[in-house]
């Protein structure tokens, strides 16, 4: 007898037993079993190896299956692991960056050579993790998100929404990381703290000798500014929408605007619309039909349409910049420090660059009509019962979603172009 007891190797018999039994496989119960009781492993991403999260999730999941299973239900959780596109790119990159390389360097094959090194040894750690929990999962179904078949069923599904026209490329304002040299989603993006300040800007009125005063905390996207807006109900300002304001640097003319999703108690309650560098602005510049000027470029410098004084400079480097003119032509009213949530890439914490960007989208507004009905019908039942309003806001103003991402590593849309 061992002097202590080794639950490790037990754990290890005890699943060998389980997995030979074959009961993890619906297919090999008793033909009592009747019914159907499925569950798809979330597929954790191959970026890494399980942590408490994962762990907690799947002793819920295992219990919920093995509760059915012992109702005499044909019980089938299927494990799998998910390439995570971006995440894992990332991933592989600063491994390289330990050795001074660039994916640009090593080029497309042999990037993705050191790529799927990478997933064949996390994918196994992360398998025997969930072996390790003692999961009942049907290792005769594991499936991995690039799997020859998923693979297919992308590619027909992107064609068949295509052909539908549902699917649809154009310029469209997108979250885009500098760093990644990517569009990213929503999900993608994470907010952190940021001290910075706040600068009051003069900005004139047209037809008057008079200057109004605009809040922002990014004067360097000034130079794109296409209009200025306030809230209707802001009294302060009723009929200041008859009126042009002219943009301080680029000494352009602009329509003042009224938008119901302007903050009255932000800086003066006049705010700059910048359409092609702001999410919320372009929303507004679309409603107001204020024309988008790309002064950002997808490597986060200034543009060419930003003007010769700032082409070529950093954001950093343009406020700078622009903030010494402005002090020049005495229209910096007053400057505040200021706290407020800075956007940023989830995986590398760049900060993000809204911009219009060529991309391909996803036409949401008839799919949203879809699952509202069938939301609203409990055709689809939501738990907990309160999240079912969350989701039916979420779709009342839900926008066309961007497929595409400018990566190496995962899914590629079937789309050539003829050079002739």
């Amino acid at each position: 007898m061992e002097p202590r007891f080794d639950y490790k190797k037990l754990e290890e018999e005890i699943y060998r037993i389980w997995e030979s039994s074959g009961f993890f496989n619906p297919d090999k119960l008793p033909k009592t079993h009747k019914g159907k009781y499925v569950i798809c492993v979330p597929p954790p991403n191959v970026t890494g190896t399980l942590h408490m999260g994962h762990a907690f999730n799947s002793t819920i999941q295992d219990i919920l299956i093995r509760y059915q299973r012992m109702r005499k239900k044909r019980s089938l959780w299927v494990p799998g692991t998910d390439h995570a596109g971006i995440a894992t790119q990332n991933k592989v990159e600063k491994e390289l960056k330990k050795e001074n390389l660039t994916r640009q360097q090593l080029g497309r094959e042999k990037f993705l050579e050191r790529v799927w090194e990478w997933v064949k040894k996390y994918k196994n750690i992360i398998l025997s993790q969930f072996k390790k929990l003692g999961c009942s999962l049907d290792w005769s179904r594991e499936r991995f998100t690039l799997d020859k078949d998923y693979s297919n069923s992308v590619l027909f599904t992107f064609y068949h929404y295509y052909k539908k026209g549902y699917i649809y490329r154009g310029p469209r304002i997108v979250n885009w990381c500098p760093r990644c040299q990517s569009a990213i989603s929503d999900i993608e993006v994470k907010y952190k703290e940021k001290r910075g300040k706040l600068w009051y800007i003069k900005y004139k009125i047209k037809s008057k000798n008079e200057y109004i005063s605009v809040a922002t905390t990014r004067p360097e996207t000034i130079l794109g500014d296409t209009g200025v807006a306030f809230n209707p109900k802001d009294e302060r300002y009723k009929g200041l929408e008859k009126e042009r304001a002219i943009v301080p640097i680029a000494e352009r003319e602009v329509k003042i605007v009224k938008s119901v999703w302007v903050d009255p108690n932000f800086g003066t309650g006049l705010v700059k619309i910048t359409p092609a560098h702001d999410i919320l602005d372009a929303k507004i510049g679309k409603k107001c039909k204020l024309p988008p000027i790309n002064v950002i470029g997808p490597d986060g410098r200034m543009t060419k349409e930003a003007g010769k004084d700032f082409e070529g400079l950093t954001t950093t480097e343009a406020r700078e910049k622009i903030l010494e003119k402005l002090r020049e032509k005495g229209l910096i009213e007053k400057e505040e420090d200021y706290v407020h949530n800075v956007a940023v890439c989830e995986r590398c914490e760049t900060e993000i660059e809204p911009q219009i960007s060529e991309q391909w989208f996803l036409k949401m507004e008839k799919l949203a009509k879809l699952t509202q009905k069938e939301v609203k019908e409990d055709k689809v039942k939501i738990i907990p019962k309160r999240c079912k309003k969350i989701l039916l806001d979420w779709l009342k103003d839900v926008e066309d979603w961007c497929i595409s991402r400018q990566i190496w590593w995962g899914h590629r849309l079937p789309v050539f172009f003829c050079e002739k």
